[in-house]
């Protein structure tokens, strides 16, 4: 834990993750830290989850790639990074300045692109966690197709837990018949924790000129819009597993993050938001404090997962 101090809505994720706030920042909204840091004081949040990081590097999907659409947008990035080497050589020593937890997100083709990468992670020294992205709905032919299947998903959780001693978080897809069969075969692998939700599959089309905005033509729907499914997920998945739940979707306020907390998470990542304000996580981080500092307010703990339903 970076500087948990003895913070009222400390949390501890298990196996090393001991996060000063609920509040972490998603993956893919934040790249690396450099720019928002600029904006926000990144040491008042929980944790930084990076943009992810392949095997080699990666151009990601032509343009258009980017669509707003009510409440939200789609989006069909596809994945681009830096790549391991570069990650490791110039992203890697800011991120161990800014005084917050540090998960990684690891995307990659094959297991054995997520072994080498986890591996070669595992010897560099300043990170908490890595955040095993099973679930992108925007590149043809990778990750969603390990994490649509229970069995593809344990087989390669147990291949990742046999090799890091780190914090295993595992982020799931709602695009699928049940999330609950998916989480339970990671946790029976190994994971520590699970994310969810990554986006669900959209489109948005120009109906005028009969084409899509995209040219991938279907991407990832976030913001406001998925709140309502990121939810009802949260709360499936927090009934089937005994491991931490990290949940996200459409969260842009501290209302709405205590909503997933009640709901079952443990924590919670902000990810569209930042692009509309970019002191989000900050702002969120502040008032749960504030709200758990309270005399008369329960303790996290007992707020977790107390939905009261008829």
């Amino acid at each position: 834990m970076k500087s948990s101090e003895t913070r009222a809505s400390a949390v501890d994720l298990g196996r090393g993750l001991k996060l000063k706030s609920p509040v972490l920042l998603a993956s893919g909204t934040v790249s690396y830290g450099e720019e928002l840091s600029r904006l926000t004081d990144l040491s008042a949040i929980g944790g930084l989850v990076t943009k992810a990081i392949s095997l080699e590097p990666r151009t990601g999907n032509p343009p258009q790639r980017i669509a707003e659409t009510p409440s939200g947008m789609v989006n069909a990035i596809g994945l681009a990074n830096v790549g391991i080497d570069r990650f490791i050589a110039d992203k890697v020593p800011f991120l161990r300045k800014l005084g917050t937890s540090i998960i990684v997100n690891i995307a990659g083709r094959s297991i054995d692109d997520y072994a080498e990468v986890v591996s070669r992670l595992d010897a560099v020294p300043g990170l908490d966690a890595y955040e095993i992205n099973l679930s992108c709905p925007n590149v043809k032919g990778e990750c969603m197709i390990m994490g649509v299947s229970p069995d593809a998903t344990r087989d390669i959780v147990q291949e990742l837990r046999a090799i890091t001693s780190r914090h295993l978080m595992i982020k799931l897809t709602p695009n699928v018949t049940s999330i609950s069969s998916i989480a339970l075969a990671a946790q029976s692998a190994g994971a520590d924790s699970l994310s969810l939700i990554n986006t669900v599959v959209g489109m948005a089309v120009d109906w005028k000129k009969r084409r899509p905005l995209l040219t991938n033509v279907t991407g990832g729907l976030s913001g406001p819009a998925i709140k309502p499914i990121a939810l009802a997920k949260v709360w499936e998945v927090y009934n089937a597993v005994s491991i931490p739940v990290v949940g996200m979707g459409g969260i842009a306020s501290f209302s709405d993050a205590m909503e997933f907390m009640v709901t079952g998470a443990s924590a919670i990542q902000i990810g569209t938001m930042n692009f509309v304000q970019p002191d989000i996580g900050e702002r969120v981080a502040k008032a749960m404090e504030e709200y758990f500092s309270s005399p008369d307010a329960p303790t996290l703990v007992e707020f977790k997962g107390s939905l009261l339903t008829l």
